[in-house]
């Protein structure tokens, strides 16, 4: 697919630190509870580490106490897009990314039970995001 920011993997290594490159170039995740926006609260916008598309707002933040940041609803319809991700043997999962850039941002799972408008969680690494506090 052809992302409006392209860049070469040798300029990606460049621009962001080796964990980050290994969760949005390379689909790692960053250990559960560890992410600097697991549980914050703070107003504002969620942009792209790596282009700085913005992706979620904090107004569709909630808590679902599974270790990483989760959103249910992207800041726009253009802001992601999803793919089938069959990494975990016997556990398909979908992926998220950023339609910008194509950078990994964690998975979206859907019918959890959780109390949001959208029933969807999308489960992001705090890593993969950068907020901008209003």
């Amino acid at each position: 697919m052809a992302y409006r920011v392209q860049k070469t993997e040798e300029e990606w290594r460049e621009q962001l630190s080796p964990e980050e490159y290994r969760v949005l170039r390379q689909a790692g995740t960053e250990p559960a509870f560890t992410g600097e926006y697991t549980d914050t609260k703070t107003p504002g916008v969620y942009h792209c580490r790596a282009c700085g598309a913005e992706l979620f707002r904090s107004e569709t933040k909630f808590e679902s106490h599974c270790g990483w940041p989760s959103f249910y609803d992207p800041a726009d319809s253009d802001a992601v897009e999803t793919r089938p991700d069959y990494s975990l043997p016997g556990r398909p999962r979908t992926e998220v990314l950023c339609a910008t850039c194509g950078s990994h941002l964690g998975h979206v799972f859907e019918g959890e039970g959780y109390d949001t408008p959208t029933d969807l969680r999308y489960c992001i690494n705090s890593i993969a995001v950068r907020l901008e506090e209003r």
